[in-house]
């Protein structure tokens, strides 16, 4: 048990992890340790000249940044990069560790990197983010930090397709000989080498992961649940990207009740249910969530207490360390849902455990982002999208087989019935198919070692993520 009085690091949270997992993998200490430190931190510091949004003078800041390689045992390195002001090296090499463990644990090949610059988006014009952007790109490059064998970046909170386009189009500059150029980013906009189904990708991951999780009645049995997601009252803290299609795809293909939904500024709650399309088109709209009508709404200073809402799925989908020693008592929820990076801390972890919680962990959760990206970064080197040269040909057979039926029956299947029925995979189609196939299988094996060795499903899944990487290291001769 991990008495906590006072706040740890995120790293640090990280790390009580690995070690409560450690000695469930049967790997020697020395290669232990191998796994779990960062090989490479990069921490730069680079002056911008920008317009001051309050004032309209042009200065000059220094934009502190960073890139962290945390595990070389597949190259490229992978991870997205974070524009935050809470932004700082212990943040990103915790990041950048649980990507490591993240990749493992969906079979993608790639070791864990993570990227940072701290800074708030919102203060910036459109120019001086770009300009930012474009700097910190032209920094890795010259430190061999990124590149489609090296180490290639994707979005993460505060940035999106435009900041990846931006990465892009800079690199592609400075290495314009390049074939597999395209390759160095995932997450771009799909004019731009883009995959189609990489926006929703993580919050569609939470969708399949929360989906498979509830459809194991055993599970559901012990925590007074019914099988299956249709039906069970959710909470969500965080309408970001992941937030947003977390509840949405819950919602629209699971039939899950979205009851609250929290933000910066507050939460809503109705019991009945939130229309989750209505309350993203209102915060796109307005910029805040509080301006939904159908709902009862918090203050600013209680908008925690949307984590300690009576739901039966909490999906914790903001910062880390939203639920930690202070208030873990006071979660209700059967099921937590991670889907942001490290909302638990590890002693907030042991009471959740102690009081029958059901953990679903990050590293395992939100990896849909990290799978459809592998996805994105095969497109680009294989300088082909998916479904180009097999769509027709399926469409083709199964028409051939549907008019074969009817003649075998004496009947003539309408041509409009075919058309519909006879349809190829779109790229969305096998991006989705692929995303779903990954999800399921990945919860099952870690659900087997959660099982087999009766552990909790995070320490679960550090077992079998620390155990595949240290195969790898074991493959190359390095270690016993």
């Amino acid at each position: 048990m991990i008495k906590q009085t006072k706040p740890v690091s995120f790293y640090q949270t990280v790390d009580n992890f690995f070690e409560k997992a450690a000695p469930y993998t049967g790997l020697e200490r020395g290669l232990l340790d191998q796994i779990k430190v960062c090989n490479a931190v990069y921490a730069i510091r680079f002056p911008i000249k920008i317009t001051n949004q309050k004032t309209g003078n042009p200065e000059v800041r220094v934009i502190e940044a960073y890139r962290v390689q945390h595990s070389h045992h597949r190259l490229p390195t992978k991870g997205g990069i974070r524009y935050s002001n809470h932004v700082n090296q212990d943040e990103v090499m915790a990041l950048a560790t649980l990507m490591s463990y993240k990749c493992a644990i969906v079979h993608v090949p790639f070791g864990g990197s993570k990227g940072g610059v701290k800074i708030n988006p919102w203060e910036y014009s459109v120019e001086d983010l770009e300009k930012i952007t474009r700097r910190y790109t032209y920094e890795l490059v010259r430190r061999n930090f990124i590149g489609p064998a090296i180490d290639v970046p994707a979005p993460d909170y505060g940035t999106g397709q435009r900041e990846m386009a931006w990465i892009y189009d800079t690199y592609r500059t400075l290495r314009e000989n390049e074939l597999d150029a395209a390759g160095c980013v995932t997450g771009k906009p799909v004019t731009q080498y883009g995959i189609n189904g990489r926006t929703e990708a993580t919050g569609r991951g939470v969708f399949y992961g929360l989906k498979e999780a509830c459809n194991n009645e055993k599970d559901m049995k012990k925590l007074g649940l019914t099988k299956g997601l249709a039906g069970k009252k959710v909470v969500v803290q965080g309408l970001g990207n992941v937030g947003s299609y977390s509840a949405l795809i819950s919602h629209d293909e699971g039939d899950a009740i979205i009851i609250a939904v929290g933000e910066a500024d507050g939460f809503i709650y109705n019991e009945k249910g939130i229309d989750v399309k209505k309350l993203i088109d209102i915060k796109q709209t307005t910029g805040s969530i509080m301006n939904y009508d159908d709902a009862k709404k918090s203050s600013k200073e209680d908008r925690n207490k949307v984590l300690e809402l009576e739901c039966d799925i909490l999906v914790p989908a903001a910062l880390e360390d939203q639920i930690n020693y202070t208030n873990a008592d006071r979660i209700k929820a059967k099921i937590i849902a991670e889907a942001a990076n490290g909302p638990i801390s590890s002693a907030a972890e042991e009471i959740l455990l102690k009081n029958g919680k059901f953990i679903i962990p990050d590293m395992y959760l939100n990896a849909g982002g990290v799978t459809v990206s592998y996805f994105e970064w095969l497109k680009n080197l294989s300088h082909m999208r998916f479904g180009r040269l097999d769509k027709r040909y399926e469409a083709k057979s199964t028409e051939n087989l549907i008019n074969l039926f009817g003649e075998m029956l004496g009947k003539k299947v309408p041509e409009d019935i075919v058309r519909k029925i006879a349809k190829g995979a779109d790229e969305i189609d096998l991006v989705r198919s692929g995303l779903e196939e990954t999800m399921i299988n990945a919860y099952n094996v870690t659900h087997e070692i959660m099982e087999r060795k009766n552990i909790d499903m995070r320490t679960a899944a550090f077992v079998n993520a620390v155990t595949l990487i240290g195969q790898d290291y074991q493959s190359m001769g390095i270690f016993p």
